[in-house]
């Protein structure tokens, strides 16, 4: 038995599970605030996961949980699983609203990324990440050391592309699709036996995405998705979260050629594509200047070279929190936001 669950004492059951398995049971109700408890007994365990070239393998539920993103943490907490996350990390922006009574009692480990042992004196028996940077040397650890002590993680699958972590060292080869992040939610409600839990989500998100691209397609738009750093800033390339918003709408990605999910360009190339709508990244972080919405703003219109975009003339902007133009719950509020930013923003045929 793993460690993570014989120091819990919890009793197991025995049926061999090769992958993931859907709902099959009555859900609990979660209300808003994420913060409902317990199993539904449609999960049957030991339970294994293919999880990005890894095979990790539960002998139950775990009771005790690091996350290391705030993507990772607030699909726990919409999953009524707030009780059993023991640490959080890695935050760029606020806690979504209706997840902040749940988050308040969750222990904030370190506003970045933690150290080892700092993960170790919360005790965990299980770890997630959204990004596979903290899964690599240099980064919180490696997989293979919280193995040793019997500590099971799990990397999301939109940080995945054929079995190599994209923030660890990979680079995609596909577009990131939804899919990734569904895929997430179902393992991840499978995990902890709330499988029904995750199909309610999942569902619910999938609402939310319908309805906020009925009856737009703003092809002739040419967007640019600034996330931070006013010396050499970030912006989104074609094959990750932030595309696949602008993809969604119907819009083009100024950057569309460029393979990396943010990639330092120079002002000069950002003003020869010449976007006509900027999606500003409000990070109320202080890592990179120009993390926050305002910072960006006074800078674009302020610098001799960025003051000549045509998006900065006309003041087509639309903000967007850094965990929104990340692969998370979150991207759906992106994708709401953006798509209402360009039925209301005035854009030139």
């Amino acid at each position: 038995m793993k460690k993570s669950v014989g120091r819990i004492g919890l009793v197991c059951v025995t049926a061999a599970l090769a992958s993931v398995l859907v709902a099959c049971g009555q859900s609990e109700q979660v209300g808003e605030t994420g913060t409902a408890v317990g199993g539904e007994g449609s999960t049957s365990y030991p339970l294994t996961v293919d999880n990005c070239g890894m095979k990790i393998t539960l002998d139950a539920a775990p009771q005790r949980v690091v996350s290391l993103d705030q993507g990772s943490t607030e699909i726990l907490l919409s999953l009524g699983l707030g009780d059993r996350v023991v640490g959080t990390a890695s935050w760029t922006d606020p806690i979504r609203e209706n997840l902040a009574a749940a988050n308040a009692s969750v222990p904030r480990l370190a506003d970045n990324a933690p150290t080892y042992e700092v993960v170790l004196d919360a005790d965990p028996d299980f770890v997630t990440a959204s990004f596979g940077r903290h899964f690599k040397q240099g980064g919180v650890a490696e997989r293979a050391r919280f193995a040793e002590t019997g500590i099971e993680s799990y990397l999301s699958p939109t940080d995945c592309d054929n079995g190599v972590s994209i923030n660890g060292g990979g680079k995609r080869t596909t577009p990131l699709t939804m899919e990734s992040l569904y895929q997430e939610i179902r393992e991840l409600a499978a995990v902890f036996d709330v499988n029904a839990r995750g199909t309610k989500l999942i569902d619910e998100l999938r609402a939310r995405e319908a309805a906020a691209i009925a009856g737009i397609n703003r092809s002739n738009v040419s967007t640019a998705f600034w996330f931070a750093d006013t010396q050499s800033p970030y912006m989104a390339g074609g094959l990750g979260s932030a595309n696949l918003l602008a993809s969604t709408v119907g819009a083009t990605n100024a950057f569309a050629d460029l393979t990396d999910d943010w990639s330092a360009v120079g002002w000069e190339t950002v003003l020869e594509r010449n976007p006509q709508v900027l999606v500003l990244g409000d990070l109320l972080r202080n890592r990179f200047p120009g993390d926050r919405l305002a910072d960006k703003t006074a800078f674009l219109e302020s610098d001799p070279v960025t003051r000549d975009l045509q998006a900065v003339r006309a003041k087509r902007y639309i903000a967007l929190h850094g965990a929104e133009m990340n692969p998370s719950i979150r991207a759906v509020d992106g994708l709401e936001k953006v798509a209402a930013g360009l039925r209301d923003l005035k854009v030139p045929n």
